[in-house]
């Protein structure tokens, strides 16, 4: 696994794709900060600033995932990969956390920035800020390993961009849809799965178990389809 980490995370700085996630993932912060905190209230707005960067999410992760595997079926190199003496967990997991730490990164290093002035012009509540900031990397985290899934069933970069775009999208606004629906049942699984529902409680300073264990579910499975995809791919 740290052999493929290595491997990848050496590819985000051989290759534009990781100065461009950068580089947008920084821009648009900013823009949402400042946006947030000078023109709508910094006490406020805390809130909207977190919910406005999760949203930017469906364009920023695509762009660290749709490479992962599409670009090694494209290039004929899946079967190096396939043959490596690694199990096909620790090579999902290597990818995966190479775009995990460079998710994190981005967004810590743009928080260190960002964060310091809220202390000097105001008084901002800590822990809201540290329970809002794990939610947001936890939700990352999940639509990280959404996005390999979808980069594994292709070999075309751009679809599987679009693949996961459609797939958070529908992830972050199923909970609104549950509004509109009038079967309590209905309602309720919409609501349960939502991962903009389940953010709720970071954004009030609460470390929610039940949201911290959907969220770890949610790069379990698609971790674990990602595998299947590849174990039924080394036997055709």
């Amino acid at each position: 696994m740290l052999a493929i980490y290595k491997r990848e995370m050496q590819a985000y700085f051989t290759s534009p794709v990781g100065y461009v996630f950068m580089a947008m993932f920084l821009a648009v912060n900013a823009f949402i900060f400042a946006f947030c905190t000078l023109l709508m209230g910094m006490e406020s707005s805390l809130s909207s600033y977190f919910q406005f960067i999760m949203w930017a999410f469906i364009v920023l992760v695509p762009i660290l995932t749709m490479k992962m595997f599409s670009e090694e079926r494209r290039a004929r190199t899946e079967q190096l990969l396939l043959t490596a003496p690694i199990s096909l967990m620790g090579m999902v997991m290597g990818k995966f956390f190479a775009a995990f730490t460079m998710f994190a990164g981005t967004f810590i290093f743009g928080s260190l920035i960002n964060f310091p002035l809220l202390y000097k012009y105001g008084t901002p509540n800590t822990a809201t800020l540290i329970s809002s900031s794990v939610g947001i990397i936890l939700i990352g985290a999940a639509f990280i390993a959404i996005g390999l899934f979808i980069s594994a069933l292709t070999e075309n970069q751009i679809v599987a961009a679009v693949g996961t775009i459609g797939v958070i999208l529908f992830m972050l606004v199923i909970g609104f849809l549950s509004s509109f629906i009038d079967v309590y049942a209905i309602r309720a699984a919409l609501t349960w799965i939502s991962v903009f529902s389940r953010y709720g409680n970071f954004g009030f300073g609460i470390l929610d178990i039940a949201s911290l264990l959907y969220y770890f579910s949610i790069c379990f499975i698609f971790m674990f389809l990602t595998v299947r995809v590849y174990e039924k791919r080394r036997w055709s």
